[in-house]
């Protein structure tokens, strides 16, 4: 991360993780269990999606005051944030394109226009989209308001490929996989805006984990693996913990290591 001359800023900059291959990782395991969690509590749970999303985006606004009133990095409060948007995008996006009627399509151009509308005010007013750069609460705020816009995003594209366009979930989690893949090869052997490279894959690892989440609990009849979201959601809430702990384990050691 870039050093910023007061301490405030450091203090802001310092609570948005490094981006490493971990990162993504973790990025991946927090979206596809906030796809299987969010159709737990929506379907398997028969809250709905309407009320679901009201108790998940209440639950991320919660996560997210105590994030902006952190005053470092904590990787267990980030990553519930991730997560928080990641389940309440699924139960959103739900809601639109099935409650409300909107259908896949309609719902992923309204969700990529609002995302693209956040983007563009951000870089208007900063004049760049770096999380590199991210030194004010105004601009934290915007990160945290294009995450859970892609996370939704992500959620209706993932539903556009497994159901409408005849991939199916394991053809529709192949496709975003190359895709990525691609957007890697470009970040290591082209000259292609690191910062958009960023933010594609950091969408394209939303509907990756739609598609994912859908295929690991979904019936065999169905295309799925048939683990169900109790079993699939647990999983991956053991994986997304371990990692934390990792995580802290590393800044523990890293913290011992500059105080010797």
């Amino acid at each position: 991360m870039e050093s910023f001359e007061s301490d405030n800023e450091k203090s802001i900059v310092s609570k948005i993780p490094q981006i490493t291959l971990l990162f993504w990782l973790m990025k991946i395991c927090a979206t596809t269990l906030g796809e299987t969690a969010g159709d737990l509590f929506s379907m398997t749970l028969n809250i709905g999606y309407a009320v679901s999303t009201v108790l998940l985006i209440s639950v991320f606004l919660v996560t997210l005051f105590a994030q902006l009133k952190a005053k470092k990095f904590h990787p267990a409060l980030y990553w519930t944030v991730i997560l928080a948007t990641s389940t309440a995008g699924t139960t959103m996006s739900d809601y639109m394109d099935r409650t409300l009627g909107l259908g896949y399509a309609m719902g992923s151009v309204i969700l990529v226009s609002a995302l693209c509308l956040v983007l563009a005010y951000w870089r208007f007013t900063e004049k760049t989209l770096s999380v590199d750069n991210i030194k004010s609460r105004k601009v934290e705020l915007l990160y945290w308001i294009a995450i859970l816009l892609s996370n939704t995003l992500g959620t209706a594209l993932g539903d556009f490929l497994a159901d409408s366009s005849g991939l199916g979930f394991s053809g529709g989690a192949l496709l975003i996989f190359c895709l990525i893949v691609m957007v890697a090869w470009a970040y290591f052997f082209t000259k292609i805006s690191r910062v958009l490279l960023f933010w594609l894959a950091f969408v394209l690892t939303r509907p990756l984990g739609a598609t994912a989440g859908d295929l690991l609990t979904k019936p065999l009849e169905k295309g799925g693996l048939g683990f169900g979201t109790y079993g699939s959601s647990l999983v991956l809430l053991m994986i997304l913990v371990g990692c934390i702990v990792y995580v802290l384990m590393q800044k523990r050691q890293q913290t011992s290591c500059a105080g010797m």
